[in-house]
């Protein structure tokens, strides 16, 4: 009631009620003071802020958009993944919601510490198979009898698609994806205890005129020393800081090896298109510059300098007299 608004003749009944001693005041007061409970799963303990699964989210749409790249080149057809969901859920829970047969890859992810999963369902990897063995994408569930030829493909596949995962994380922290292993039942599978807090990322995934599910599973183990990274604060500190003084030297040591045009201009001429198909060799063209004027130095298509020709050692060349004003606002003539 703290948080709504009486009419008047819902405050004339409540003090009706009180004078008439169908109410006790002290009764009103008590419960106002009392504490509201609260109902919290010590199961499904939420160890993640709202911030930090929406940044998670943010990582995993630039890693759906670097895995469409990815599959679109590799099978050359239509491929769309999108994030659908990123939730917080126990290990056990996440394990009881995909097929008990399905297509498991286990990443390492170093500098940090324990496993990722990428749970691809069935039947996006049989089309995605398919297709790279030149069908046209059709999908079926034989995962309970994957050949070895089937399984080196897939396994090859998949790790090669989730080296797109360093750069989708290259602005939080930078790691190495190895796969590990590679499972197909869910049961044989155990990374972490069935209570620990995992973070699932579910990705919609359409090939050809097939679709299913991408589910990435990270347990809590694997983001806690990167979780004040995940911050909006973070974003915002980052996107402040001034570039290091190392990086600044590194620019400049490049940009001193840089080359640039560097033209002096002994003057310019204009003449019709028939004179100048009627030149020949020894012609002579006029030019609108004395021989005792000083030339204009170009840096690019730019007037820099003010200079005069000569010789060094037996070579042309033009020595600096002045250094033009206001660029390529100098009257040349």
């Amino acid at each position: 009631m703290s948080g709504e608004v009486l009419s008047q003749n819902e405050i004339d009944a409540l003090l009706s009620a009180i004078s008439t001693g169908e109410m006790d005041a002290d009764e009103l007061k008590k419960e106002q003071s009392e504490k509201k409970v609260k109902v919290y799963d010590f199961k499904r303990a939420l160890r993640f802020s709202k911030d930090q699964i929406r940044n998670l989210t943010r990582i995993h749409d630039n890693f759906a958009r670097l895995l469409t790249t990815f599959f679109s080149a590799q099978l050359r057809t239509y491929v769309q993944i999108t994030v659908a969901s990123a939730d917080q859920i126990p290990y056990e829970e996440f394990i009881r919601s995909i097929p008990k047969m399905t297509i498991l890859n286990v990443f390492e992810v170093p500098p940090l510490d324990g496993r990722i999963l990428m749970e691809v369902n069935p039947n996006i990897a049989y089309s995605l198979m398919d297709r790279m063995m030149g069908g046209k994408g059709s999908s079926v569930n034989n995962v309970e009898n994957l050949t070895e030829i089937e399984t080196k493909i897939m396994s090859n596949t998949f790790e090669s698609a989730f080296e797109n995962y360093l750069e989708a994380w290259n602005t939080i922290v930078d790691i190495d994806p190895m796969l590990v292993d590679f499972e197909v039942n869910p049961q044989f599978l155990q990374m972490v205890s069935p209570n620990e807090t995992v973070v699932v990322i579910s990705l919609n995934t359409m090939i050809g005129e097939t679709s299913g599910m991408i589910n990435i599973c990270i347990p809590h183990v694997v983001l806690e020393p990167i979780i004040p990274r995940l911050s909006n604060s973070y974003y915002m500190q980052k996107e402040k800081k001034d570039r290091e003084p190392d990086e600044i030297k590194r620019l400049e040591s490049h940009l001193h090896y840089a080359e640039l045009p560097v033209v002096g201009e002994l003057g310019n001429s204009e003449f019709s298109i028939q004179d100048f198909l009627l030149l020949d060799i020894g012609d002579v063209i006029e030019l609108n510059r004395q021989i005792d004027q000083p030339l204009i130095v170009k840096v690019g298509d730019i007037p820099k300098f003010i200079g005069q020709p000569g010789k060094v050692n037996k070579k042309l060349a033009i020595q600096v007299l002045d250094i033009v004003k206001g660029g390529d606002d100098v009257d040349e003539r």
